[in-house]
């Protein structure tokens, strides 16, 4: 306040200085005809006009046509004016000055208004761009009143949801002076920006014709229009976002019921084989009595091992279920990696009778895993190797330390693996075309197995060329080095 008071009094010294500097130099040294002295003192005053605004410029021009008439104009040193042409010349030289200080008044205020107007402008472009970078809902709400705050420099933004009666603030101001009960009332009641009593400039927020909410900006000068539009940004930023995430929980929707029919579709048909063979086996049991006993046990062994088979298939896909809903308890301790591969050996003993294994896993340091999950990715691995290798083809089962992990690989000298569905066979369900009907699986294997390994912290990976064998590589933390001890 001091320092504006210091301002305008420095102004007036200053225009008053010159002025009398102006006409000083005419009247002592300079001797000129009152046609030009006046041009000069009107050329100062549009100066002051341009330079300090209006009301200087009129008190010069004022002060202006005194000094003129005094110094100038015949007699020289009174107020009187002996000719009356020089009456005419004093009035058009006041109104000349008084009319060009208003018009450059005017120009620098359209000026000025141009140069806020761009400010505004580009302020609301920053804050659009600002606003469309976020598509989560969430997000956007609670970054709102710190996007608004950034990008205007206001003190204090409020911004209230009736969606749930929800505020969110930035700023060094940690309410209002508006009593939170009262925000939603106001919400519902307000139709257009609103300056309020106090330093918050009331906003409506709307969703089409309907009231969305209400944001309070304090400490900004801005014009109705740009305040309409920061309320328009904001509800657009809203609606977009919330669009983008009905979009989205459609088309996840969509595919979880395309996974579940696709899910279901498979079952079925994996469960008709089994199934057919029970049947079978059970219907030739109960319409021939005379079966004899080897006949007989070769029947019973049918529905024994579909009824394993069909055991396993709901097994998978319980697990799998279980697994993607993070429902299933790991319990993490510190286990030698010998001992799950020694564990291996009883759990699918048939793949260490049919082929030999070869187990190299020199002096690695124990990981930290659920046993029994890592024994079921091993022996998956295992299993896949020997159904898709020739009879008595060798299996390796390697470990190496390398970045803090333990990266375990179970190689073949099977079939190998196209380029193109190294990737896919790792999804649900998924058995390639050219080797289904060759071997029994459900395609959920491989899925089962990494979504294991990823509940460890490690990945599962695969190298593989046709006809030349395929090697499963997945990693685990150090048990030394890990931090996690239990799920």
């Amino acid at each position: 306040m001091q320092s504006q008071r210091y301002l305008t009094t420095s102004r007036w010294i200053i225009a008053l200085a010159c002025l009398l500097a102006i006409v000083a130099a005419y009247r002592a040294w300079i001797h000129v005809n009152p046609t030009t002295v006046a041009l000069t003192l009107l050329l100062y005053i549009l100066l002051v006009a341009a330079r300090m605004g209006l009301r200087y410029a009129v008190v010069i021009s004022l002060v202006a046509t005194a000094c003129y008439n005094l110094f100038f104009l015949p007699p020289v040193g009174t107020f009187t004016i002996s000719d009356p042409q020089n009456w005419l010349a004093l009035f058009a030289f006041l109104a000349t000055s008084v009319t060009g200080s208003r018009l450059s008044q005017q120009a620098r205020d359209e000026a000025e208004h141009a140069q806020t107007r761009k400010r505004e402008v580009e302020l609301l472009f920053v804050l659009s761009r600002e606003l469309l970078q976020t598509d989560n809902v969430a997000q956007i709400v609670s970054q709102v009143p710190e996007m608004i705050l950034h990008v205007t420099g206001s003190s204090s933004v409020l911004l209230f949801l009736l969606d749930g009666d929800k505020v969110y603030q930035a700023g060094l101001q940690s309410g209002t002076e508006i009593e939170l009960p009262n925000l939603r009332q106001l919400a519902l009641g307000l139709s257009d920006v609103d300056p309020g009593t106090g330093t918050f400039v009331q906003i409506p927020l709307r969703e089409g014709a309907r009231p969305r909410g209400l944001l309070l900006v304090s400490d900004v000068q801005l014009s109705q229009d740009s305040y309409r539009a920061l309320g328009s940004l904001v509800s657009i930023a809203l609606d977009r976002a919330q669009a983008i995430e009905n979009v989205s929980k459609v088309n996840a929707a969509r595919e979880s019921e395309r996974l579940r029919t696709l899910i279901l579709d498979s079952i079925t048909h994996e469960l008709r084989t089994p199934l057919t063979a029970i049947k079978g086996a059970a219907s030739s049991l109960l319409n021939n009595e005379e079966v004899n006993s080897e006949n007989r046990h070769e029947l019973l062994s049918i529905i024994d091992e579909e009824a394993d088979r069909l055991n396993r298939l709901v097994g998978q896909a319980v697990e799998m279920a279980q697994l993607e809903a993070q429902e299933v308890h790991m319990v993490f301790a510190a286990v030698p990696l010998r001992d799950i591969v020694e564990a291996a050996r009883n759990s699918c003993s048939w793949v260490f009778t049919t082929h030999p294994v070869t187990v190299h896993l020199d002096t690695v340091p124990d990981v930290n895993v659920d046993a029994g999950m890592i024994l079921k990715v091993l022996c998956n691995l295992l299993e896949n190797a020997a159904k898709y290798s020739k009879p008595e083809s060798p299996i390796f089962i390697s470990a190496e330390e390398k970045n803090g992990l333990i990266y375990t690989s179970v190689a073949d000298r099977g079939i190998g693996i196209d380029s193109a569905e190294q990737t896919l066979i790792f999804d649900r369900l998924y058995r390639s075309p050219h080797h289904s009907g060759e071997t029994t699986g459900t395609g959920m294997g491989l899925a089962i197995s990494r979504a294991i390994v990823q509940s460890h912290g490690g990945t599962l990976t695969v190298t593989s060329q046709p006809d030349h064998g395929s090697v499963f590589t997945f990693s685990l933390p150090i048990a030394e080095r890990a931090s996690r001890n239990g799920t």
